[in-house]
């Protein structure tokens, strides 16, 4: 089967790439808005980018129904700060209940019963739920699309801050059965990391 995307909705096209793009880390995002109001949203289209400077980028679309922008976005632009918060599976349905769309002056982090923490260097806090957390400062945000339902942003943040509880890290690694994150999947499925084997790749000998 081949498909053009230029032939079919935009919501057919997301779900061809959410169905194929398995699994995806999931980012969750926490920021304070102009007005002190608190926000905490997951996205999977989140990933690195390189380490050093440490930088990560997640993809925040706008809304479907009417190409609004996402209150993560707005407050992300206007304090230049957010949390990235790595997903367990001890709190993934609190994390669930954060991916509705609220109004802006809804505390997500109430509605989910997680935890605020206080960061170290910047304004929005951690979830203390979360056994890793990045403290972040924008770096730039990329438009992509025309400004409707379907089009969306790339952030790109630096992290100038690593929380990393205890239990999940031993000799500068991350213990992942410790750590147990969750894949994001397609519509209401997740994926555990329990299942995982090894390949050695071939290291090319250096030029004396």
């Amino acid at each position: 089967m081949i498909i053009d995307p230029n032939d079919i909705p935009f919501q057919e096209v997301h779900k061809l790439m959410i169905g194929s793009i398995v699994p995806r880390p999931i980012a969750l995002v926490s920021t304070i808005s102009k007005d002190n109001s608190f926000n905490l949203a997951p996205f999977s289209y989140f990933n690195g980018v390189c380490s050093k400077p440490p930088t990560i980028v997640f993809c925040p679309a706008r809304r479907g129904w009417d190409g609004a922008e996402k209150d993560t976005l707005i407050n992300i632009r206007e304090s230049e700060e957010f949390v990235i918060n790595i997903v367990s599976e001890s709190f993934v349905e609190k994390m669930v209940a954060c991916s509705t769309d609220f109004d802006p002056e809804v505390d997500e982090f109430e509605i989910a019963g997680l935890t605020k923490k206080i960061s170290n260097k910047i304004k929005p806090p951690r979830v203390k739920e979360a056994k890793i957390s990045f403290e972040c400062t924008l770096n730039q945000i990329i438009e992509i699309g025309e400004g409707k339902a379907g089009s969306g942003f790339i952030v790109i943040g630096t992290i100038v801050l690593f929380h990393i509880e205890d239990s999940v890290y031993e000799n500068g690694r991350i213990k992942l059965a410790e750590l147990s994150p969750l894949g994001r999947l397609a519509g209401n499925s997740y994926s555990r990391n329990n299942d995982t084997f090894e390949i050695a790749r071939k290291v090319q000998p250096k030029d004396n």
